[in-house]
């Protein structure tokens, strides 16, 4: 067994694609519509889905916004330079709710982003992890 994807739902799915491609240098790896269903499905990562685990966009026609909820935590995704991730970030204009430091009661490198549905996104630097 292997983990293939982690879906969200979104309000608005060319923001969205925009955010995870141009501000977090994913690829869309497909997109398809569902008229009978009245949604669209876009797949998002680092690298094909044959290999690696991606990340699902749901966009539920007519929806314009969604609560992610106390039961979501968040997407982690490991940077080589966490800091510089999030000036990355930044000057894309992405919103960085944690900056980059280490972790209270640990040595990890890590910092927050924020999607633009309220989802939030771990970096966590690579090399770093000391628990």
């Amino acid at each position: 067994m292997r983990m293939l994807h982690t879906m969200i739902r979104v309000g608005d799915l060319d923001r969205s694609i925009d955010f995870y491609t141009q501000v977090l240098g994913m690829r869309l790896l497909r997109r398809k519509d569902y008229p009978d269903g009245k949604f669209t499905l876009a797949f998002v990562g680092y690298g094909d889905e044959a290999a690696h685990t991606v990340l699902e966009l749901t966009y539920n026609w007519g929806v314009e916004r969604y609560d992610p909820g106390t039961g979501f935590g968040h997407i982690a995704v490991e940077v080589d330079d966490a800091y510089r991730a999030c000036e990355e970030v930044t000057a894309k204009g992405g919103k960085v709710v944690r900056p980059a430091g280490p972790m209270k009661h640990g040595s990890t490198v890590i910092a927050f982003v924020e999607d633009p549905d309220g989802y939030r996104i771990e970096f966590i630097q690579k090399g770093s992890r000391g628990e």
